[in-house]
Formats: structure tokens, sequence, C-alpha cells
């Protein structure tokens, strides 16, 4: 018998974005925080990462969240985020799936009403409420990371398009941000190829004609996203909606508008003058899928105006699975997998 690796899988979505949440099978990784335990698996055991977004297991629009053991007391649970482009920090709709995960899964006492736990990303501790009704994880809502506007009004010709108008926000990654009508888009599903066509030319454009670096992390790597902005709306005080789209990959529009996506919104908007602590965003995908940010409050360092903010959504749990890998399987024989995943029984 060919020699088998299993993982025990519960897959999630929020928003439309799938989440796959690994709650075993993986050994103990080497590292004394999540942040470096996240650095050898992109390091040294990438091959995990493309088990499970490549063919026959995935799809580069999935992401991969594994639970570790988190470094600090105050965490319940760490996890690393897997996506298609790599190994993010932080992602806001990862967080809410993986959130709803482990209470489903009974890491955290699901409890009626309103509960509170903290998990830890690569990124560090963050803070969830998690709303509870009948037993049904209804709603998380979760800390985005403090934002900012690194780049106001640029403008850069692209090959094909011409030039445009952009902005650079850091929410967690970086974010180039277009105005979607600028460029003739309404923001409806029909338009997603040609999104996410435009979005890659624009990328590829900036990256080559310049870098980024965070204020007090350095350099995180090229730019990797791009947003689009739909016009604004203002239905009641202090609320806002917007329909928006986020580009991660070539091909790849998310299902949903992203947690970060959102916080970068909400940094722009900041930067405009045109909302103020308390107030709340709330965008709305290319498949009506919503996150609502919320703006919390401003700090300031090194320079620029820091957004302090929430993403709340809702994570719906589709599937719970064993993936079975078999190591003489010729989809997967390239990957070697047996210093990280734990052989099968």
């Amino acid at each position: 018998m060919s020699r088998q690796f299993a993982l025990r899988l519960m897959d999630t979505h929020a928003g439309g974005d799938v989440s796959r949440i690994v709650t075993s099978g993986v050994v103990d990784l080497p590292g004394d925080t999540v942040r470096a335990k996240m650095l050898y698996l992109r390091d040294q055991a990438d091959d995990l990462r493309r088990l499970l977004l490549e063919e026959p297991y995935g799809i580069p629009e999935m992401s991969v969240d594994l639970i570790v053991p988190p470094s600090d007391p105050k965490a319940a649970a760490g996890y690393i985020i897997m996506e298609v482009m790599g190994y993010p920090i932080y992602s806001g709709s990862n967080t809410i799936c993986t959130a709803t995960a482990v209470l489903e899964a009974g890491i955290v006492e699901k409890q009626e009403g309103i509960q509170h736990f903290t998990l830890e990303a690569p990124a560090g501790l963050v803070e969830i409420e998690a709303r509870v009704e009948n037993g049904v994880v209804e709603a998380i809502t979760c800390q985005g990371l403090p934002s900012y506007i690194d780049t106001y009004d640029a403008r850069i010709d692209v090959p094909g398009i011409g030039e445009i108008t952009y902005h650079v926000a850091y929410s967690g990654g970086f974010y180039a941000l277009v105005d979607a009508t600028e460029l003739g888009f309404e923001l409806v599903a029909a338009e997603e190829r040609r999104l996410a066509d435009t979005a890659h030319a624009i990328v590829e454009a900036i990256r080559a004609d310049r870098e980024f670096s965070h204020y007090s992390l350095g350099d995180v790597g090229p730019l990797p996203f791009l947003h689009f902005m739909g016009p604004v709306d203002n239905p009641g005080s202090g609320f806002y909606r917007s329909r928006s789209a986020t580009y991660v990959h070539p091909g790849v529009i998310c299902r949903s508008t992203t947690g970060t996506g959102t916080s970068a919104r909400l940094a722009l908007m900041n930067h405009r003058g045109e909302i103020e602590p308390g107030d709340r965003l709330e965008t709305v995908s290319l498949r009506n899928t919503r996150f609502v940010g919320e703006f919390v409050a401003r700090d300031h360092a090194e320079g620029h105006d820091v957004v302090r903010n929430t993403i709340t959504g809702r994570s719906y749990v589709i599937a719970e699975s064993e993936i079975i890998a078999n190591v003489d399987d010729p989809m997967i024989e390239h990957l070697t997998l047996n210093h990280v995943v734990a052989p099968r029984g």
C-alpha cells in the first residue's frame, strides 16, 4: 500500500470567499511564534500550501487557514493564512472564517449571545467578537490592521488602458485603490473577467514603476492587491455603502469585498476627510455579499494618519472532510510533505 497522509478540514466561506480550515493532521511546526511558524512554512514547507490550493485538491480562488498553537497565552488558537500569492500576515475574511471554525469545532466553547476571545495571526493578536443566536454563529467582528494612506492621487500610464489615477493604502498588505467609474465599470458580476485583466495590468505597471515600504515593518514585498471603488451612498447618519471589488492574483477577483480591502477604503475616506470615528462603511461585492467596516479611532504614526478599524461579516460552514494524499499520486508526487504532515493511521 502506498504511503498516505491525512488532513482534517472544515471548509467555510465569508462573502463567497472559501477558506479551508485545517484542524488537524499537521505536525507541530518549528518556531516560537505564529509568525515564526508561518515563515517556516513559507521557506521550508511551501508544498503544504500548494497541495491544498492546486489541483486536484483546490483552486486558486480558495484560501487555507492552518490552526496552530498560539504563542501568547491570551490567544485561544493561532492560525496561518495561505493563499495563492503566498502568506499574508492578516486577512479579514480568513479571520472571520477561522473564528467561526474554532467555535464550530469546539476549540473555543460556543456561548449564546455575544462572546469575546482572542486569536493569534502572524500579524499578532486579534480580538474577536462573536454573535451566537440559537447555537448559530450569526456574525463575527474582528480587528482590522491599522491602516493608512501611503500614496495619494498618483498617476501612471498603463499599457492598453492609458493614464489612470490611483492611491495606495496599507491595511495588511499594500492596496492600489482606483475609481471603478473612471474606468467604465459598474462593478457587476458580468465584468469579473475584465476587472481581473484590468487590475492585473495596473498592478504590473505600478510594480514596475515603484516599490512600497511600511513605516514600521519595512519591506513587505511588492504591491499585490487592487481595490476597485464604486460610488459612495449615504443611506443613514454615519453609515456609508459602496460597491467594491478586490483583485488578488492574475485572473482572481475575490468573491467578497475582502476585510483588508474594506480597511483600505476606510483609510482613504479618512484621508479625504469624509468620515469620522464611529462611522461605518458597507462594501458590496459583485455577488452582493457584504462586509461592514467601522472606523474606530484615528492615530498618528511617523507622519501618517492611521485608521484603527473593525470588520464585521458572517461565515458559513459548507463542508467537513478528510483529505487523503497519496505520495505516489502523479498529480502530487513532486510535493514533499513528510516533514510537516502526519502519516495516515
